[in-house]
């Protein structure tokens, strides 16, 4: 009998939220249960999979909601609001999922796991703080709500300026080990949300968490890596990347190998806001998973992508 494939889908929290006029959580549910009926393309296909999730929204609407209500009960720090999202994020797609697969007629067992991320005490992301969280703001009310509450703010990818927060380097995502346990145990696994909640080990072995968010695609890539997945797959706006984006010049990439996207990836060609993260957790993931591959691809086109018919193949030369 073949052994069934291992997947790590990193789905981004931006995708839960399909516009700013669909921000409630019935809403986002929604986008969430259309979501899982195209992820569900690859457990119908044999595959096993790992879920990951992006929090950005989300976590910033959590910590905005406790900064409003904080002469009424108490605030909820940076890393509470991550686990808070890892729950309320994670039961939708448990839900979802279970709904779906059990349409399908599939007995797969889905479950949603609270992880933490081990980063580095001294990253120099905690004094350079550059990743978004909450919604996008004109830029008037951004800088007078930083100048209230003492946020950094930033402009982002052009859509509208947004709170930034530190972003450290993902090291090990701490429950790796019980990941693979479920997984061996036939179990769709629901993890790393929002990156995971950032701890820092203490020199008793202790973790502590801190003030931070991690990349969702760096975390993504890491868990993929320590879990030797077969392959990282990233959902996003567009079924396939595109050189010169927008242009009239644009043209689709159907597979790049890890050199090519490397040398693309310095080039310029990726931003920094859109494309770049994904490409350079392709790229991580690869490093560490010669044998693996990455896919980008929108999630329609899921089921076609796994065929080859669709998305951006990313790959070392010796794979096939």
């Amino acid at each position: 009998m073949t052994k069934a494939k291992l997947a790590v889908v990193a789905v981004g929290g931006n995708a839960l939220i399909r516009s700013d006029q669909e921000t409630s959580l019935a809403q986002q549910y929604a986008a969430v249960a259309e979501t899982a009926k195209h992820v569900a393309e690859l457990i119908a296909a044999g595959w096993k999979v790992v879920l990951t999730h992006g929090n950005g929204p989300q976590v910033g609407f959590i910590l905005r909601r406790s900064e409003i209500a904080e002469n009424e009960v108490p605030t909820v720090s940076l890393p509470f609001a991550v686990g808070d999202t890892q729950g309320a994020i994670g039961f939708m797609f448990q839900n979802a999922f279970g709904n779906t697969l059990r349409q399908r007629g599939l007995t797969t067992q889905v479950v949603a796991l609270v992880t933490q991320t081990l980063v580095a005490a001294g990253d120099s992301a905690f004094s350079h703080p550059d990743k978004p969280i909450g919604a996008h703001l004109p830029q008037a009310q951004a800088e007078e709500l930083a100048q209230q509450l003492g946020w950094v703010v930033r402009e982002d990818a052009g859509r509208g300026w947004r709170r930034v927060v530190p972003s450290p380097r993902p090291l090990q995502i701490i429950e790796a080990p019980i990941i693979r346990q479920l997984l061996d145990s036939g179990v769709l696994v629901v993890a790393c949300g929002g990156g995971g909640i950032p701890v820092v080990r203490q020199a008793d072995g202790s973790l502590d968490s801190v003030d931070a968010v991690i990349d969702k695609d760096r975390a993504s890539a890491l868990l993929a890596a320590e879990l030797g997945a077969d392959m990282l797959l990233i959902p996003t706006g567009v079924e396939r990347v595109a050189l010169h984006f927008g242009t009239p010049q644009q043209r689709w990439l159907d597979q790049l190998s890890a050199q090519e996207a490397q040398q693309l990836l310095q080039d310029g060609h990726f931003g920094a806001g859109s494309m770049g993260p994904k490409v350079e957790a392709m790229l991580s993931y690869l490093a560490k998973c010669p044998h693996g591959i990455g896919l980008i691809t929108s999630p329609e086109a899921i089921g076609r992508a796994i065929k080859g018919e669709a998305g951006t193949r990313f790959s070392h030369p010796i794979a096939v």
